[in-house]
């Protein structure tokens, strides 16, 4: 119990900057949806839907093999200088490319009639970023995590206020967007540089970089593929045609408008994958200091299920409740949450808290596959997921818009979560409560789809929410807390860790 205790208290800790930087990042999208048209907004979109995807280029895995090889502090001072020089050098030559591809690339990411301003602060947002990636990496090994999670606060304080300044005062456009991103990034990233400037005493090795790139390299057609589960529907989204999405929405709607709703409604799952993104923080740093530990696998399976059950709250408040928090208005700017004319798309939102849910899933199975060193599986598991998400979306939103690319996320998710599974139990058995954990999942969407029954047959809506989310949480912390267990291995060796303590 100690141990899980010392992974809550790291989670805590970037759960909680998380937590103040999402919420004051979150206070631009009232602001975006209440001075940008859904036209608009979609482009802004569609442009980091691309940053997504080329920030995955711009580092090729540096983040991942300094984790694993800086943790070896005796040798930590020659990897961050080596890693760093190797980033610089890559992430500069393809700032060069790209500005030359931009004829290429501007009708590509909805820029072929706006300002090519965007696209060269785009290009600086990359670079500036990429170059924070091993600073940051050391700061989580060494477990600073408050001055990590200071700098992410102040990142986006200093790109929520110039943002408010950009539009409201000087009355920039989309453009305020970036530039403020950019500014925020190089502040960032030059501070990180000077606090971390003590391990570039160590020496550049290249037997350091073949062996970081034969680690890391694996990632890069992970995370591409990550970014296409994530960001390729906007632009599935934005390809639709004129009659299905008049067919779909009406004739006053636009491709670039339901790219925009959609961006917008999507937000509001941001709140699962907070959640996602802070245990993920402290979940690698964990696993690979326990490795080695007798019971290292039955703590494992422990934290697989505590998981699952602030998973199902998450799942089962937000999904329930979401008609509400959209409806909260912000005191300071006066306007909702989510502008009332992107109210729309609220009902892609449990299918995407949902698909999140089993990315935290694939973050928890990922253990093993980094214990024993086994990366080449993972651009397997994620191509095959991308190839889901693209055909998916080719299928499914000319039919059925929003809704059918918020499905085609989760498909993704869960076969990627059920793959990586299948991987990391071959290479480091872990008895996870599968069925335990199954439950909560399928209790959750069980309530959430009865929801609209109940409220047609019983009136009373909010009655309806609390009482079912009420007896969903009393149903979650009976499947967390029961020692009946419901799985038990028969791998020799692991026990159930329902009969067991930490």
């Amino acid at each position: 119990m100690k141990k899980l205790k010392e992974l809550l208290s790291d989670t805590l800790v970037y759960g909680i900057s998380s937590v103040v930087a999402r919420f004051l990042n979150y206070l631009l999208v009232p602001f975006y949806t209440d001075v940008f048209d859904p036209s608009s907004y979609g482009i802004v979109g569609l442009v980091y839907s691309a940053i997504a995807f080329l920030h995955v280029l711009f580092t090729f895995g540096m983040e991942s093999a300094y984790l694993r090889y800086g943790a070896k502090r005796e040798q930590s001072k020659h990897v961050f200088k080596t890693l760093q020089l190797t980033l610089l050098g890559g992430a500069t030559l393809l700032v060069f490319g790209l500005w030359l591809l931009r004829p290429v690339a501007l009708p590509m990411i909805g820029l072929d009639n706006g300002p090519s301003s965007i696209y060269l602060m785009m290009l600086g947002i990359l670079w500036f970023d990429a170059m924070g990636i091993v600073p940051f990496a050391e700061l989580r090994l060494v477990r600073r995590s408050w001055l990590f999670s200071g700098l992410k606060v102040m990142n986006v304080a200093i790109n929520l206020v110039l943002n408010f300044y950009l539009v409201l005062a000087q009355g920039w456009g989309i453009e305020a967007v970036f530039a403020s991103n950019l500014i925020a990034s190089a502040t960032t990233t030059l501070l990180l540089w000077g606090l971390t400037a003590r391990q570039l005493a160590g020496e550049f090795n290249q037997l350091i970089t073949r062996r970081a790139l034969a680690f890391g390299l694996p990632f890069v057609p992970t995370g591409i593929a990550y970014a296409v589960n994530e960001f390729i529907d906007r632009f599935f989204l934005n390809s639709m045609t004129h009659f299905n999405v008049t067919r779909i929405y009406g004739a006053d709607f636009t491709a670039e408008a339901v790219v925009g709703v959609y961006n917008a409604c999507y937000k509001l799952a941001v709140f699962m994958l907070l959640f996602i993104q802070m245990f993920r923080m402290a979940w690698q740093p964990f696993f690979l200091r326990h490795a080695e530990d007798e019971h290292a696998p039955k703590l494992f399976s422990h934290a697989f299920t505590y998981f699952n059950m602030i998973a199902a709250v998450l799942f089962l408040g937000i999904s329930l409740f979401a008609e509400q928090i959209v409806a909260i208005r912000i005191p300071i700017l006066d306007v909702t949450l989510i502008g009332e004319q992107y109210w729309m798309g609220l009902h892609i939102v449990p299918f995407l808290l949902l698909a999140y849910w089993f990315q935290g899933w694939y973050v928890n199975f990922t253990a093993g596959i980094f214990i024993r060193e086994k990366t080449g599986r993972l651009p397997q598991v994620t191509l095959v997921g991308a190839a889901v998400t693209i055909a998916a979306n080719y299928f499914m939103v000319p039919r059925y818009g929003m809704s059918g690319a918020a499905f085609s996320t989760v498909a993704s998710y869960a076969v990627m979560a059920i793959m990586i599974y299948v991987y990391s139990q071959r290479s480091y058995p872990v008895p996870y409560q599968i069925i335990r954990t199954g439950m909560m999942m399928a209790t959750g969407v069980g309530l959430v789809l009865a929801a609209p029954y109940l409220i047609k047959q019983l009136g009373n809506p909010l009655m309806v929410r609390a009482g079912l989310l009420v007896g969903g949480l009393i149903i979650t912390g009976a499947l967390g807390f029961s020692k009946t267990p419901l799985f038990i291995t028969n791998r020799k060796g692991y026990e159930s860790p329902d009969n067991n303590d930490s």
